[in-house]
């Protein structure tokens, strides 16, 4: 099985904008263009196979037929593909929100797994901040405070950022995009977002987007326990590329690769996705040369044991960790 280029599936959001089209030459269908699913396979969201033999199939389509060579497992109906890769674009500020760990959407979202994630800013309007956390010393009361007297703001803490700051967000950790910042999301596969505060604005129906708030409090890190920072990378020079360590998980490891002129790897994990981040070239290996362009996103099935990407491209990498 050759490597798998996808389509994605787009989302229609309040705070969305255009740079999927304006950036990465998408063919978006709304005028909010917030969300791009790139490598997804949840009931919500399906990536479509782009080209090849396999052109059309979704993602789980794929999967059910396929499972041994893509992921290196069968896979079933009601199994969960691991991961789930997006591009956000922030015209507006997202909702203040917090996602649930494993345990409490186990019990409390119909058995959907809980949602880790990280991000990698993409681009940042100067001054563009991220929500990360809280102020130090908020508690479960002064927080609820805070939202009773509508100024949560107070208590969140902000980060400002710019291209090429990458950042976890751990389920329980509160968390915002602000406007301008368009970034990658890396996360578990779910769509489980417990919306905490919303700016006091309608959403595109003309009503107030729901809110969840005693499932927030019961989700929030009040101890402190998360990072509120930047993820600092551990980069290594190579011949041919760099190659940058950010986080590795028990959902997921994120990396970049910036290849100058040939990134050549054999496959180490079940499988592994790619996005390409900045410029483009060529997938060769025991298959057809692929041509790469800015935005396209693809997984190195289990199927194919070594590859080689060649041109001048940033690659995010990603993988769940054996």
């Amino acid at each position: 099985m050759e490597p798998l280029v996808f389509k994605p599936d787009f989302k229609e959001r309040v705070w969305g904008g255009q740079k999927l089209k304006t950036v990465y030459g998408k063919e978006i269908p709304f005028e909010h263009t917030g969300e791009s699913w790139e490598i997804a396979c949840h009931h919500n969201g399906q990536s479509r196979v782009a080209r090849g033999i396999y052109k059309g199939l979704t993602l789980q389509d794929l999967l059910l037929k396929h499972g041994e060579a893509v992921i290196g497992r069968s896979f079933g109906q009601g199994d969960k593909f691991p991961l789930l890769l997006k591009i956000i674009d922030a015209k507006a500020d997202l909702s203040v929100q917090v996602h649930p760990d494993d345990a409490y959407a186990g019990v409390n979202e119909n058995g959907e797994l809980g949602k880790s994630e990280a991000w990698v800013v993409l681009e940042a309007d100067p001054g563009a901040k991220l929500v990360v956390g809280l102020v130090e010393g908020t508690t479960k009361e002064s927080f609820s405070k805070a939202l009773e007297e509508g100024r949560v703001a107070t208590v969140l803490n902000q980060l400002e950022v710019e291209a090429g700051d990458v950042v976890d967000i751990p389920a329980g950790l509160v968390h915002a995009i602000g406007k301008g910042i368009l970034l990658a999301e890396i996360q578990q596969n779910s769509d489980t977002t417990y919306r905490v505060y919303d700016w006091d604005r309608v959403g595109l129906d003309g009503k107030s987007r729901e809110l969840h708030i005693e499932k927030s409090l019961d989700t929030i890190d009040f101890d402190g326990i998360h990072s509120t920072q930047c993820t600092l990378g551990r980069r290594q020079g190579h011949e041919g590329y760099t190659h940058t360590q950010y986080i590795s998980n028990t959902y997921f490891a994120l990396e970049s690769i910036e290849v100058v002129d040939v990134y050549e790897a054999s496959r180490e994990n079940d499988f592994e996705i790619y996005l390409v981040l900045e410029g483009g070239g060529q997938l060769k290996g025991d298959f057809d040369p692929i041509t790469l362009k800015l935005g396209d996103s693809l997984i190195i099935p289990n199927a194919t044991k070594a590859y080689r990407f060649q041109g001048e491209m940033k690659l995010l990498k990603t993988y769940v960790p054996q």
